[in-house]
């Protein structure tokens, strides 16, 4: 109960377009902590529930399910337009409902694809602030201009990286300007445990993230079954699983693994809420995207677990390993290249094992979710922003 004389707490509306565990949704995590951490009343609305709603309670938000359109590439196509606008529908009379039912101090927008929040509340003159999670820089330009053109009505703009901005700047060059680049807080592993010292038996592979074609964990596949060919045993521990409507994908790997006769080395785990576990038990991490990445949370998680990671030499991967030893990039979507990093470093595992217990403190302090939730209230209380800035 509120004393006699005190200030309501101020309000922020949260608006995510999932209710998963990956990535952006595990940042989410961090700045709603922030919020609640700085004395806000805090509402996460999400269009459907999932694993996330339990994670957003536990950290003291209330959590509304409420219809949203998301743009994703299905939208593209004639059935999936169909769907987007009923969705739309729905999203424009329930989220009205909800704004004018709690009156939100603040709207924060995490990610690109849920463009109807920031409308609404600019409708209603509610400040916004966006979070920009995504860098499409090899889609077509109308693409990236349609996905960008909402940003021009919020008052704050977060990139969580110096790529995501520089992708928003070849929209439209005031976003890249207004830009605020956030390294993302991401929190490791209680306890970290040193890799093995010695490779004994297969060298233990492992990828972490969503099963999707352009996420590359079919070069992945490749990459093992060459060198298990060349005469170097790996196995690969896949964790993660498929958007709904890419069961194909996943069926395809498996196909993949039968036909490259690797159904005793690669195992699919599925989601996992929490990796670590299978993460300590590996040797080494890859994230073998074949397009852009807007940043790369899974090699900094591979850093704070002290294992070495080999990623694709592209978009944000380059930016989330720069300044680190034990990391590695090679060319995306080339599995030859991959398998000789990971060759190359499973003959000098001794000394990659050592650099990746050396990047230990330095990951810990870039991403550290206690600067990271500090930095994004400070953001709260700016009303705009003139320059991009790393914070």
């Amino acid at each position: 109960m509120m004393r006699a004389g005190m200030s309501p707490a101020r309000t922020i509306l949260v608006a995510h377009p999932s209710a998963e565990l990956y990535g952006s949704d595990r940042v989410l995590l961090e700045s709603v902590s922030a919020f609640v951490d700085a004395g806000w009343r805090v509402i996460t609305t999400l269009p459907a529930g999932g694993p996330l709603v339990d994670e957003l309670r536990a950290r003291g938000s209330e959590v509304v399910l409420c219809a949203a359109p998301v743009v994703r590439k299905s939208a593209l196509r004639p059935a999936g337009f169909a769907r987007f606008l009923g969705t739309a529908f729905a999203g424009l009379v329930g989220g009205s409902r909800l704004l004018a039912h709690e009156r939100p101090d603040i709207v924060y927008v995490n990610t690109l694809t849920i463009p109807l929040w920031v409308f609404l509340a600019r409708l209603r003159g509610i400040r916004v602030v966006a979070h920009v999670h995504e860098a499409e820089r090899s889609a077509p330009a109308i693409q990236r201009n349609v996905l960008a053109f909402p940003l021009l009505f919020a008052q704050t703009i977060i990139s969580n990286s110096r790529f995501s901005a520089d992708v928003l700047a070849s929209s439209f060059r005031s976003l890249g300007a207004r830009a605020r680049i956030v390294n993302n807080g991401v929190p490791g592993p209680a306890e970290p445990r040193a890799a093995r010292a010695s490779i004994s038996g297969a060298l233990q592979v492992i990828y972490v993230g969503r099963l999707s074609p352009r996420k590359g964990v079919d070069v992945a596949v490749d990459a093992v079954a060459l060198l298990n060919q060349s005469g170097t045993p790996a196995d690969l521990t896949l964790l993660g699983a498929v958007f709904p409507g890419y069961e194909w994908y996943e069926q395809q790997l498996r196909d993949q693994v039968v036909a490259l006769g690797l159904e005793n080395r690669v195992r699919f785990l599925g989601f996992q809420p929490s990796v670590w576990d299978t993460v300590a038990g590996g040797d080494v991490v890859v994230v073998p995207s074949r397009t852009d990445e807007p940043f790369g949370n899974t090699a900094v998680e591979a850093l704070l677990a002290a294992r070495p990671v080999v990623a694709s030499a592209t978009s944000g991967l380059l930016e989330a390993t720069h300044g680190f030893e034990s990391a590695r990039t090679v060319t995306p979507d080339d599995p030859a290249a991959l398998a000789e990093e990971l060759r190359t470093g499973s003959g000098r595992w001794a000394q990659w094992r050592e650099e990746a217990l050396r990047d230990l403190p330095v990951a810990m302090a870039r991403h550290s979710p206690a600067s990271y939730r500090e930095r994004i209230v400070e953001l709260l209380n700016e009303p705009s922003a003139t320059r991009a800035t790393v914070a």
